[in-house]
């Protein structure tokens, strides 16, 4: 593969208001709901990729979360709004890594940090599958 540096590598970046079902009872942001919103963020980078929802459903290649790590630095609380920002971080032969930042629009603090390996899978028989050649930066 060429050198991650010569060319730019697919991102997406999303926007999410905190509402009342993201947090707890004191008006802090759960940890499932980040996890929403990188799902979010994630299906829209993989549309951008060529993966959107339709294409999945009409060729039965879905990518599945093998992995997260998640550090959750700040609290975010109902009515912020967050900046989640997604990349591609890395490519294997049949794996890749996606890395997430998540941040409150007011003050850019960083909240959330998150990377998941994904596999592409060939439904219904669950084959993983190489991935296809032109996501190779």
């Amino acid at each position: 593969m060429p050198d991650a540096e010569q060319a730019p590598r697919p991102t997406f970046t999303t926007r999410e208001e905190v509402m009342f079902f993201d947090t707890d009872c004191g008006g802090v942001v759960h940890n499932i709901a980040y996890l929403r919103m990188i799902e979010t963020c994630r299906t829209k980078l993989a549309a951008s990729m060529g993966m959107d929802l339709k294409t999945m459903a009409e060729t039965k290649l879905f990518p599945v979360v093998t992995r997260t790590e998640i550090n959750y630095r700040r609290p975010a609380k109902l009515g912020d709004t967050i900046v989640i920002h997604g990349q591609l971080a890395e490519l294997q032969r049949a794996r890749f890594w996606c890395e997430f930042e998540l941040k409150r629009e007011s003050d850019d603090e960083l909240l959330v940090t998150s990377r998941q390996s994904l596999s592409l899978v060939q439904m219904p028989d669950g084959k993983p599958v190489r991935l296809p050649k032109e996501w190779e930066w």
